[in-house]
C-alpha cells in the first residue's frame, strides 16, 4: 500500500479535472458583484468559529476545475485536505460571464471584487492561492488588503516577463515565445467569442488539441485527456486579451506595499514564467520563497500536485478527517 501511494505521488499528472463541486463537498453559488454574476465554489457550511479562507484563483487558460487535481492530491495526503477553499470563476471564464462593460476588468477590480465575495460569505481574512493570471491578481490582493491577505501561495504567477511581452511583442519572442503565440492566437480567435471553445474541440481531434497546448506543460502527452479538453472548452480570447491588456497596464512597484509570506512554485520547463521573474519578485516582496520543480512547466498543480503541496507548507492551511475524494 505505501509503495502503491508513492508511485501516485511522485507520477505525472495523476488526477484527471474534475467538473463535480459535491465530489469535493463544495456547493456553487452565484453572487452578484460590482462586476456581474460571479459563480463561487465553497463549502456548504463553514466551521464554527473559522475567520480564515483559502481563496483559489485560476489563470487565464481554465476555471475552478483547473485546482481539483490538487485538491485530491491534499485529501490523499499526510497533511489533509485544504481547509476552508473558496474557488471562484472568474469574470470572462468558467461558469462567470465577461462584464458588458469591460472598462470594469481591472486588476484592481478583479481584486476588490474577490476581497468582496470572502466577506460576503462571512470570511475577514484569507490565504491566496493562485495560478498564474491568478497569482498576478493575489499579489495585488495583497498590496491593497494588507491586513485581510495572511499569505500568498503561487503557482507559475504570470508576473513582469508576460506583463512586458504584453506591451512589446517583439521582446517578448526573446522571452516568452510561447506566450507571444498564445496571444497572437487569442488575436485570431476573439471575433469568434464563446464559439471559440467550440471551433477547437470541433476541428480538434485529442492529437491536435494536445499540439495546442503543449507549451503549457512539461510532457503534454502524458497529460489527462481530461485537462487537455478542459483547457479546449476553457477558451475565452476576449478575456485573456483584456487580462494581457491589464497586465501590460500594471506597475508591479505597487507589489513592494506586501507585507505578508509569498511563496511561488513554478516548474523548470515553465513557458510563462522566466529566471527573471524570479529576480523581479526577490526585488521587489520583502519574503519570498521560489521552488522550482523539475518535472514541471506551467501547471505544476495539475502536473505535480503532491510536490506543490509540499513546497507550500506549512502556508496552506489543512485539516484531518475530510472525506476523500
Amino acid at each position: 500500500m505505501a509503495d502503491s501511494r508513492a508511485r501516485q505521488q511522485s507520477a505525472y499528472s495523476p488526477f484527471p479535472l474534475s467538473g463535480d463541486p459535491a465530489r469535493f463537498g463544495l456547493v456553487a453559488r452565484t453572487l452578484a458583484t460590482a462586476l456581474g454574476e460571479v459563480t463561487v465554489y465553497a463549502e456548504a457550511r463553514r466551521a464554527l468559529g473559522t475567520r480564515t479562507a483559502v481563496v483559489l484563483l485560476h489563470g487565464a487558460a481554465g476555471s475552478w476545475t483547473t485546482w481539483t487535481p490538487l485538491l485530491r492530491a491534499a485529501s490523499e495526503s499526510a497533511g489533509g485536505s485544504v481547509r476552508d477553499p473558496v474557488l471562484i470563476d472568474l469574470p470572462g471564464w468558467g461558469a462567470s460571464p465577461l462584464p458588458g462593460d469591460r472598462s470594469l476588468c481591472t486588476v484592481d477590480g478583479y481584486a476588490r471584487m474577490i476581497a468582496a465575495v470572502l466577506r460576503e460569505l462571512g470570511y475577514q481574512q484569507w490565504i491566496v492561492l493562485g495560478h498564474s493570471l491568478g497569482g498576478f491578481i493575489g499579489l495585488h490582493l495583497a498590496a491593497v488588503e494588507t491586513d485581510a491577505t495572511k499569505a500568498l501561495a503561487l503557482v507559475s504567477p504570470t508576473t513582469f516577463a508576460v506583463a512586458e511581452a504584453s506591451r512589446d511583442r517583439a521582446r517578448g519572442r526573446r522571452t516568452v515565445p510561447a506566450f507571444v503565440g498564445l496571444l497572437t492566437v487569442m488575436r485570431v480567435f476573439a471575433p469568434f467569442g464563446r464559439s471559440a471553445s467550440a471551433l477547437l474541440l470541433a476541428a480538434g481531434a485529442l492529437r491536435l488539441l494536445r499540439r495546442i497546448v503543449a507549451p503549457l506543460f512539461a510532457e503534454p502527452s502524458r497529460v489527462d485527456e481530461s485537462v487537455v479538453r478542459a483547457l479546449a472548452d476553457e477558451v475565452r480570447p476576449k478575456a485573456f486579451l483584456l487580462a494581457a491588456r491589464e497586465a501590460a497596464r500594471y506597475d508591479p512597484l505597487r507589489w513592494r506595499h506586501i507585507r505578508v509570506p509569498v511563496r511561488v512554485v513554478h516548474g523548470r520547463r515553465d513557458a510563462f514564467v522566466t529566471a527573471s521573474d524570479d529576480h523581479g519578485l526577490a526585488n521587489t516582496v520583502h519574503d519570498l520563497r521560489v521552488t522550482v520543480l523539475p518535472d514541471a512547466g506551467h501547471f505544476g498543480h495539475v502536473e505535480s500536485p503532491f510536490a506543490v503541496l509540499d513546497a507550500f507548507d506549512p502556508v496552506l492551511p489543512r485539516q484531518h478527517g475530510a472525506p476523500r475524494y
